[in-house]
């Protein structure tokens, strides 16, 4: 049966990917057309916070990660608070990529969305026409579908193994797969 990609979906990387921007690393699809697809790294939080990126957020804790490997000087967000962030585009029910970045500045000063309501990123994970089928043909990439425990609640450097959890039967085993298959 083959899996259909849509905003929501979520592209776990097979146990053995060697490529260092996505290895052990469940990426988010946010856009999805016929010339590329567009997401973000999951589980890739970096030692900067918020606050250390934008002058007028400085005290903020709340983490960043690294979205991947396209346009590092760019930041981004996915969020809970439609009603505090007007234009964003709901990716599963609940969940929104984007919005007003100025409302985002605002809601975050005021403290009224909390860290578990949002996630940042920097920079983005991208593939061009054809290029993410060519990458799950090649079984790069497990498919799944996104959930608000994964996206929010689940702590980073579990969101891999919880995701291949979800699947259940033989996904499950692969939790326990060591990175390099010659130490099995």
């Amino acid at each position: 049966m083959e899996r259909i990609i849509n905003p929501g979906t979520l592209l776990i990387s097979d146990p053995f990917l060697k490529d260092p921007n996505f290895v052990r690393t469940v990426v988010l699809i946010c856009d999805h057309q016929d010339d590329g697809s567009f997401g973000f790294a999951l589980n890739r939080q970096q030692e900067h916070v918020l606050g250390d990126l934008i002058d007028d957020l400085y005290g903020n804790d709340f983490p960043v990660f690294y979205g991947g490997p396209v346009q590092t000087n760019t930041l981004h967000f996915i969020h809970q608070c439609p009603q505090l962030i007007s234009g964003g585009i709901e990716i599963i029910n609940g969940v929104y990529w984007g919005g007003d970045f100025r409302e985002v500045f605002e809601s975050l000063k005021s403290e009224q969305i909390e860290s578990h309501q949002i996630r940042f990123f920097v920079g983005y994970s991208g593939w061009g026409k054809g290029q993410l089928e060519d990458e799950i043909s090649d079984k790069s990439w497990i498919l799944s579908n996104a959930s608000k425990r994964i996206l929010f609640k689940t702590q980073p450097e579990n969101i891999w193994k919880d995701a291949l959890r979800e699947l259940d039967g033989e996904y499950k085993l692969m939790v326990n797969y060591p990175l390099d298959p010659q130490y099995n």
